[in-house]
């Protein structure tokens, strides 16, 4: 299947983070590995908003009613689950969704769990790709060990192995 490049959206709302060049081309490796892994073959945008935890903390109290900050939220916007996994052929770029990163949550992860910052940043965007992509790992034992099957294949083929006892 032939990988179309996406179209990816950045928006900066923190100051904790420069946001480089390297950051963002960092970003569009996982969503590019994710939709190459996946072998989704539709042009598609995605929207990326890097941003803080006070930031965060108000969207997820707002969008799942989680009173804390969490690290990153994703907002798809295909429905995966219909009969239908593809969209329509006639429409020219399919919107995917939007992930929110909070920096300085995956910096204080990235401390925590022993590995750098771009590998923390890299893992979340991979994992909110998947949520983008139609899977859950709040539905059930299966699902959640389907999405980290999948997440640590994703990582080892962007070089960022998972370490058995991380995540």
């Amino acid at each position: 299947m032939t990988h179309i490049a996406p179209m990816i959206y950045f928006t900066n709302e923190q100051d904790k983070h420069a946001v480089t060049y390297k950051l963002k081309m960092l970003l569009r490796r996982a969503v590019d590995a994710t939709i190459e892994h996946e072998q989704y073959g539709n042009p598609c945008e995605v929207s990326i908003t890097l941003t803080d935890n006070e930031q965060i903390h108000i969207l997820n109290r707002q969008y799942r009613e989680v009173d804390r900050p969490t690290d990153v939220l994703s907002f798809p916007m295909m429905d995966f689950s219909g009969e239908s996994e593809e969209p329509v052929a006639d429409e020219p770029i399919v919107s995917l969704g939007d992930i929110v990163i909070s920096l300085e949550k995956a910096a204080e992860q990235a401390e925590e769990y022993g590995h750098s910052f771009e590998r923390e940043v890299a893992f979340l965007c991979v994992h909110s790709m998947l949520h983008l992509l139609g899977y859950d790992h709040e539905t059930s034992e299966a699902d959640e060990l389907d999405m980290r099957r999948r997440q640590s294949q994703i990582m080892d083929e962007m070089g960022y192995a998972i370490k058995p006892s991380a995540q």
